[in-house]
Order: C-alpha cells, then structure tokens, then sequence
C-alpha cells in the first residue's frame, strides 16, 4: 500500500473493500498485467485506481527500461501523448472563464493566419482546393471537427502533404508550426466532421496568443503548480533522468517499434497535442480536480459548470470519419471538449457508466473517469503497439473488481 504525498497533499490508500473494490478482483488486474510481463509482450506498467478520493490500487509491474532490467517504480516518468489533449484544453477554458474568449470564437480571431484556409475537395476524380464556408471555430479545436487531421492517420492528398511538410517536426516553435499547418489545406468543411488531428496543437499556440505566455510556462503557472503536479512538463530534467520509462527496442510481436519521442532535453516545440511527460500521481492530481468538478484541495481552476460542459458531448448528430478516427472514437461514444464521452450503457465493446470520459497516449498510456461511480482509473505503459489492446484489457478489469 502506498501513501502519495505531495507538498503536504494527499491520496489516502485504503484496502480495496473500502472503496467497494473486490481485492481479489482488484489483485487479478495485477496478475494479469504481470502475466503479459512475463509473456515478454509488455516491458513494464503502474496502475492506479482512486474511488471516493482514496487509492485503492497503486502498484507497478515489470521494468521501467527493459534494456537495462531497472524494475518499475510507481512514480516512473511516461511519455503521455494525447493525454497531453485535456491539460491544454483545460487552459483554453479557464481562458474563457476568465472573458478571454469566446468558444464561438473564429480560430482567426487570434490566429490570423487561419484566415484563409482552403478545403480539398474531389470533383471529377481530382483534389481541388476550395475557400472553406465558414471557418472554425475554437469549438471546432476543441472537440476535433476544425478539419484538420493527422499525417499518420491515412494516406489522403492532405495527410500525405502533412508528412512532407514534416508537420510533426519538434524544431518548430508552436507560432511557426501554427503558420505551416494553416497553410495546408483542410480536409473537411469545419463543423462536418470529427477527424482526429493536430487541432489541439494549434490551441497551444491560441494559448500563447491570448495569454501572452509560452505553452510549458503557462501550463506550469496555472495548471501544474496549483495542483501540485511535480513531474509534469514537456522535457525530463537531467536529475530525474533514471526515473523515465521506456519500450522495448523492437515490437515484441514484430511490427515497426514506433520512435518514441525524447524528452531529455527540452525542444522548440511544446505541442499542446502530445508533448507532456507525466506520472500516475500527477495524473491522478489531475483527474482528482476533474472529479473534483474543478477544484483540488481547495485550489479551484474550474467552475462545476464548465467541467460538467467539457465533459458532455459536444458532436451531436457530426458524423466521426471512417478509418482511423472511428476506431479511436468508438460506437456509443460521442466527444466532449478534450475528452471522448459515453453516451449509452451498451453499444461500446467495453463497461462504464453513461458520461464516463477517457482518453489515451499513442505510447499506451491511458485513464478514464466515471463520474456515477466517483471512480477515475489510470494505466501507465510505453508500448505503443498494444496500446489499444491494453487501454480495453484495463478497462474490463477495473470493472470486473467494482462490486458496489
């Protein structure tokens, strides 16, 4: 059992009945994480489970760096990913509760270099590029339907021009990142269609515009001090270096290992879309406060309104696109403001309650949040494969072990 603490704040660990979790259930989840170890399918992991603001799991299986068989620790350093998403679009609402914005709000508003964007068309078996009808809104980047996309999620006209582009490149400021992708072409009418894509970068860089801070600064001023979210922040100082997780060198069931990002020394890019490093306290500091209605420990970010607004889903009848985006957003989910949303009790391949909302990191690392059972559960892994497989593995887990 263990007793986080953090600058006097704390998660009390409780045995798992005491939050209505089975402990033999509960230690199954563990089981079976340490059964893919030793299948040497998964290098290493930390899972954590808090109902009723208390822990009632937090343990770590396998190896932090499998190259060097250093064992797991439960505050190892990952690589998040698009858990970075909820982080930014928390910053963009606070912005808007203090009427700094508006979510109405044209993109070109602040950005002008939106201003012009074209949309790729097909006519008569041809891309052609045409003035969009409306342009986005900071709605539309908050819940993925401003057009955009991602270079790696297709091989459309517009993704390929992405990857040419290098719009990923991380030696790019976010203003400069910001000019390049407004110069690409869109490849829906904002407003049409959820296509899962760079749009949360481009809030990092409307988060520097208004606020008139960098990305990293500010998340770190208004989000991640207040919290009290230590580890958190777009590079791994020297010092905590031996504390950062990492894959194996090559696929265990041998498809291209994804290059992982490095994040030991800080880079141009502070992308708002999947640039954080984090631990599964800090991260449980953060979906605490989201529980929390918008408040931790009596430092409150967010008004019970807005969090309740965030997490709602804001796509309504707008189709998801096929492919890619569809197996990210699955059947009886719909998308909030950072976050996907359950809308019914059945439909979805996984348990949960309606209005459970989760996401994930393209590393493997993943939470959800359940508000009806006051429930938040986190896995923490760098294995970027068996990302999906695993993210639904601990979903199935944590609920077999709910028994109240």
């Amino acid at each position: 059992m263990f007793e986080m603490s953090m600058e006097g704040r704390q998660f009390k660990a409780v045995e798992p009945q005491s939050a209505g979790l089975c402990p033999q259930r509960t230690q199954r989840l563990m089981t079976v994480l340490q059964a893919e170890v030793e299948r040497q399918r998964l290098p290493g992991a930390v899972a954590l489970i808090a109902r009723h603001g208390k822990l009632a799991l937090f343990d770590s299986v396998g190896a932090l760096d499998p190259a060097a068989g250093t064992p797991m620790t439960p505050d190892a350093i990952f690589r998040i990913y698009s858990m970075t998403k909820p982080f930014v679009s928390v910053a963009v609402m606070m912005l808007m509760e203090q009427g700094q914005l508006l979510l109405s709000d044209p993109v070109a508003k602040y950005l002008p270099e939106y201003a012009a964007q074209k949309v790729a068309h097909w006519v008569d078996g041809t891309v052609q590029l045409q003035a969009v009808r409306q342009g986005a809104t900071i709605q539309d980047l908050l819940r993925h339907t401003a057009g955009m996309t991602y270079e790696f999620m297709g091989s459309t006209s517009v993704q390929r021009q992405y990857a040419q582009l290098r719009i990923g490149s991380r030696k790019r400021s976010n203003a400069e990142f910001s000019h390049e992708l407004a110069a690409l072409p869109l490849m829906f009418e904002p407003g049409t269609v959820w296509e899962y894509g760079r749009a949360t970068d481009v809030l990092g860089r409307l988060v520097e515009v208004v606020s008139g801070q960098m990305l990293g600064a500010h998340l770190d001023e208004h989000i991640f001090k207040p919290l009290g979210l230590k580890d958190t922040g777009f590079f791994v100082p020297p010092a905590q270096h031996a504390r950062l997780a990492e894959p194996f060198a090559r696929d265990p069931e041998g498809g291209v290992q994804m290059r992982m990002i490095d994040v030991r020394e800080d880079v141009a890019l502070a992308s708002g879309g999947g640039g954080l490093v984090s631990t599964a306290m800090d991260y449980a500091r953060f979906l605490q406060f989201m529980l929390n209605k918008g408040e931790l420990d009596g430092v409150r970010l967010l008004g019970p309104r807005t969090i309740e607004f965030m997490t709602s889903d804001h796509l309504g009848d707008i189709p998801v696109n096929t492919g890619a985006s569809r197996a990210l957003l699955p059947l009886g989910y719909g998308f909030g403001l950072g976050f996907a949303v359950r809308k019914q009790l059945g439909v979805a391949s996984t348990p949960g309650s309606v209005g459970t909302y989760f996401w994930g990191g393209m590393a493997g690392t993943t939470f959800f949040v359940d508000p009806a059972q006051d429930l938040f559960a986190i896995l923490m892994l760098q294995a970027p494969n068996q990302r999906e497989y695993y993210r639904i593995l601990f979903r199935d887990l944590v609920y077999a072990a709910l028994l109240d």
